[in-house]
């Protein structure tokens, strides 16, 4: 699985003009479910990103976790992480798992973060969404489960 993580401010995914979900202080989360993945994969990843240091403690340090500081995840999942664009100027994304296992692992993935005590609202699988964001540091974290 691969994730784009980014700390927000705050974060809103819309579906046909409707706030479908949100979060505040926390983290923005792009999922991609990628071909061969397995079921083992969201807790890893859930787990690992809940833990991810890169909230500021007293000190100004990145040294605190979204758990640390009782932040909450608006988990969106978006498939074009998958993109190979090693050919051409159009992207492929067949490295992208099929939809129903996308789906599943996708789910899989939030239900997890939930249950490590993070507060999470999503997008909808497969729509068409617009996310908006404030994007706070810039902090922005690439996170693949195959490194």
């Amino acid at each position: 699985m691969r994730a784009l993580i980014q700390r927000v401010s705050e974060a809103a995914v819309r579906v046909d003009g409707a706030v479908i979900g949100q979060c505040g202080h926390g983290l923005l989360i792009l999922v991609c479910a990628m071909q061969g993945d397995t079921d083992d994969l969201p807790a890893k990843l859930a787990a690992k990103i809940s833990k991810l240091r890169i909230f500021k403690d007293d000190e100004g340090r990145m040294n605190r976790s979204v758990q640390d500081i009782g932040g909450s995840a608006l988990v969106v999942s978006q498939f074009t992480l998958a993109a190979d664009t090693s050919r051409g100027n159009r992207p492929g994304f067949s490295m992208a798992a099929a939809p129903q296992d996308g789906e599943r692992l996708y789910e899989a993935f939030t239900q997890e973060l939930g249950t490590l005590g993070v507060p999470v609202e999503t997008g909808q699988f497969g729509a068409d969404m617009k996310v908006s964001l404030v994007n706070d540091g810039p902090v922005t974290i690439w996170m693949d489960t195959d490194d």
